[in-house]
């Protein structure tokens, strides 16, 4: 897929989604969590994607080993929907990976909320952890295929239209990008602030754009209105990311 036609497959996607709110209503938010399992590698920091049956929500799509927050991920705290997101999030990955990660020494670094127009929406938190093996081992029912990625390959993999992302998956990949270990990856992503993504849509003649709190257009939902940024821009050309407006 070319990025001309991934742009317009993003168009297209986006503008079902409005359609079908506008007829049946926004749709209740899922609790979910997911772990960027990391490990490093001759080229650098790799995380382990996996891609989901074409058959299943976000169906072919490469995201992080996830899914949603079952009644049994909940601790002694029925209350603490954070503290069962780390045990979702682990659980999740040896279900689809048999990847045993240890839910207290994930970092959490952010939330992710879709828009009010997504058909299926899941109010995920997402974690990174490290692992020391690259053995890996899928169910091959919901996942049918996996690799270990460094961030820049999956960003350049995902450019040229070989896989599909989406735009959490990419911000994250984008924002793990360029460090020289895992504990490089971790210690940024540990000093910095959990950033909490509302996501708000808005379709311009070059393409959707994903803005977050912080972008002047968010509120209006009007891509155009100048002022701070914190969007994902997703163009014929390429995705564009700005994050000089985000709240610290």
């Amino acid at each position: 897929m070319s990025t001309e036609d991934r742009a317009t497959a993003d168009s297209s996607r986006f503008a079902a989604w409005a359609r079908k709110a506008k007829e049946t209503g926004e749709t209740p938010a899922i609790p979910a969590a997911t772990v960027v399992v990391l490990r490093d590698t001759d080229d650098g920091p790799a995380t382990l994607m996996l891609r989901k049956n074409s058959k299943i929500a976000f169906g072919g799509m490469w995201v992080f080993p996830g899914g949603r927050i079952d009644l049994a991920d909940q601790t002694d705290d029925p209350l603490n929907e954070l503290a069962a997101a780390r045990v979702a999030a682990a659980r999740e990955a040896m279900e689809e990976a048999s990847v045993i990660v240890d839910p207290d020494e994930m970092v959490l670094f952010s939330h992710w909320l879709p828009p009010a127009i997504a058909p299926r929406r899941y109010s995920t938190w997402f974690f990174a952890a490290a692992v020391a093996s690259d053995r890996v081992t899928i169910d091959d029912g919901e996942i049918v295929d996996h690799e270990w990625m460094t961030p820049e390959q999956a960003l350049g993999r995902h450019h040229e239209g070989e896989i599909e992302l989406v735009p959490p998956t990419w911000v994250t990949l984008h924002t793990i990008r360029g460090f020289g270990s895992v504990d490089e990856v971790l210690r940024s992503l540990r000093d910095r602030p959990a950033r909490h993504h509302e996501t708000h849509i808005a379709i311009t003649e070059s393409g959707p754009v994903a803005m977050w709190e912080g972008d002047a257009g968010y509120e209006a939902n009007d891509a155009s209105i100048p002022g701070s940024r914190h969007r994902l821009e997703m163009l014929p050309d390429g995705y564009r990311y700005d994050d000089s407006g985000a709240p610290e």
